[in-house]
């Protein structure tokens, strides 16, 4: 490797600089550079650091069996979607799974666009319907559905919601419906993204003024509308030069010098309680220093090389325009990214708030291609959604081939993965048919609409709901743990549910209905498909036994199903 100097000459400093490899199950690299291919085929990087400076060789290991272009050809294609991943698979060597059933279909969509269960009336009908275009329609009923904002709001929480110990409890109610309304409404994602950043109001009156009575510094502000909104890890740089990355900390405290004309008055915080109201706005004034030189610093979007800001006017004006503006290489795709994720389980970059030429996209045409489509359909989540909805990608089958058995990043298949928390509680509500109550909330709310991590819920604790003390955005915790399932086989409040009088078990059991129709009317309701006729003989065994009660049979399949995997 050869640097090059300010007086002209070169020098090989191959022997100085720092290699690693991203995927040492794909290709490892010694410390003079030389790559060696591993037993895996795949994309991936190797990292070059020298003196600050930062580089990557991008790296692509063909599978040893390459199929035809016509292998590929004959695939169905729902948009570009579709196209542009299967050139990426031929690539690869990889073929998608099938096409997943309808059963799959309509509980994997409604459980990812508006976070529920289809009611088994819903998948009777859907699964009865011959019409070709049939999945077309579901999806353009999730889009209108009234959870979809509720449940797309609450994502967008997990990553906004304050403390209520510092904010006051006020505050977080009311940034949490504020969020609901813009979704409810979907606002354009560029006229949301602008209302953030340039909050000013009453965190009392104003939702997104609360965001700027939690984070009160300009870093802080710096590290969470980095991650939001660029996809873009500036925090490395507060301290340093980024280990991974070409950002400084110039362009870390540049960035920071948009928010130092932020002014507060009023009651500031005062934990635990803090529930005073505080004024936000503009005013001159309120410079950002760089702390190891100790200059100000003007304000400067990140790789930006001259910005204009009119004088006399609040720089987050100009910072939201530059944001949004569809030459922005970070916005769009950061965007789609998280949605992305939302849908198959993983971003095409992951972690999706990472990127960094060291850390790639899986499918980096994909992700451009879905970043052009969402600015020339001026920002709008719906129809991201739909587009993602109706590809064939998204509808693949779980199971793997001999081909993608391995893939776990190229979404040749569909990746199974855990409900969040308030949907796997809502689901359980739903299935059971006996609704929680919340602290504080309403009669009929749902968990997916509890606005606080302090209204109690072992449920929703013991799966992952994220706790608002920590800093955000955090991203959640979506693994399986012993935890949860010994709260589902254990849990008193469950065996409540199962049992409750007027729930979905005790009134199959009280019908006139065989056990067999019992059996089929809760795996509708829990798993979204008819049983087999194995499932439906082992289940309805339960209700053999002489002195067994028709409810309490009933009861234990559906505790049985609450507790399967595939639930």
């Amino acid at each position: 490797m050869t640097a090059s100097y300010g007086d002209q000459t070169t020098r090989d400093v191959t022997d100085l600089a720092d290699f690693v490899s991203q995927d040492k199950e794909l290709a490892t690299v010694d410390e003079r550079g030389a790559v060696k291919i591993g037993q895996r085929s795949g994309e991936s990087v190797v990292v070059v650091r020298f003196m600050g400076l930062v580089d990557t060789a991008r790296l692509t290991v063909p599978a040893q069996r390459i199929f035809p272009p016509e292998r590929y050809r004959d695939l169905p294609v729902a948009n570009f979607i579709d196209e542009r991943a299967y050139a990426h698979f031929q690539k690869l060597g990889l073929l998608p799974s099938a096409r997943c059933s309808d059963e799959e279909f309509i509980r994997r969509a409604t459980l990812d666009t508006i976070g529920m269960l289809p009611t088994p009336d819903e998948a009777r009908a859907f699964l009865a319907d011959p019409a070709p275009d049939k999945r077309q329609k579901w999806i353009e009923h999730l889009l209108r559905h009234s959870a979809w904002a509720d449940y797309w709001a609450n994502k967008w929480a997990d990553l906004l919601r304050p403390n209520p110990d510092r904010v006051g409890v006020k505050s977080v109610y009311l940034l949490d419906q504020w969020l609901r309304d813009e979704f409810r409404r979907n606002v354009p994602f560029d006229e949301f993204a602008r209302a953030i950043i340039t909050a000013e109001g009453s965190n009392h009156r104003d939702g997104p003024a609360v965001v700027y009575r939690d984070r009160r510094e300009p870093p802080e502000l710096t590290t969470m509308f980095s991650q939001l909104f660029l996809g873009v890890r500036l925090e490395c740089a507060k301290c340093h030069h980024h280990p991974n990355e070409k950002w400084s900390q110039d362009d870390f405290y540049q960035f920071a010098a948009f928010f130092g004309p932020v002014k507060q008055k009023g009651a500031g915080l005062s934990p635990p309680i803090s529930a005073g109201t505080e004024e936000f706005y503009y005013a001159p004034g309120g410079e950002v220093r760089n702390p190891v030189t100790d200059l100000a610093v003007k304000p400067l979007p990140p790789e930006a090389k001259q910005f204009a800001i009119a004088d006399g006017t609040d720089p987050r004006l100009a910072l939201a325009d530059w944001l949004v503006n569809p030459r922005n290489p970070f916005f769009a795709r950061s965007a789609v990214n998280r949605v992305w994720a939302a849908f198959f389980g993983r971003g095409m970059v992951e972690p999706v708030d990472d990127f960094r030429a060291s850390n790639p996209a899986a499918d980096e045409p994909l992700l451009n291609a879905l970043a052009d489509d969402f600015k020339g359909h001026h920002y709008d989540l719906k129809h991201l959604m739909r587009t993602i909805l109706a590809s064939e990608l998204y509808q693949l089958s779980s199971i793997p081939n001999e081909t993608n058995l391995a893939d776990t990043k190229n979404f040749s298949r569909s990746y199974r993965r855990r409900l969040p928390a308030e949907v796997a509680l809502d689901a359980v509500s739903d299935v059971t048919g006996v609704p929680d109550r919340f602290e504080g909330c309403p009669p009929g709310t749902r968990a997916i609409q509890t606005w606080s991590f302090k209204i109690n819920s072992h449920f929703l604790d013991a799966f992952g709901r994220p706790n608002a003390s920590s800093d955000a955005p955090c991203e959640r915790d979506l693994k399986t743990s012993v935890v949860q399932a010994l709260h589902l086989m254990n849990s008193q409040a469950l065996q409540a549910k199962l049992a409750n009088a007027d729930g979905r078990a005790r009134a199959l059991a009280n019908s006139g209905r065989t056990p067999s129709e019992i059996v089929t009317e809760l795996y509708l309701a829990s798993v979204g498909r008819f049983p087999t006729a194995a499932e439906v003989a082992a289940a309805s065994a339960a209700f053999a036994p002489e002195k067994v009660k028709r409810e309490e049979a009933s009861e234990d399949v559906l505790w049985a199903l609450l507790n399967s995997p595939e639930f």
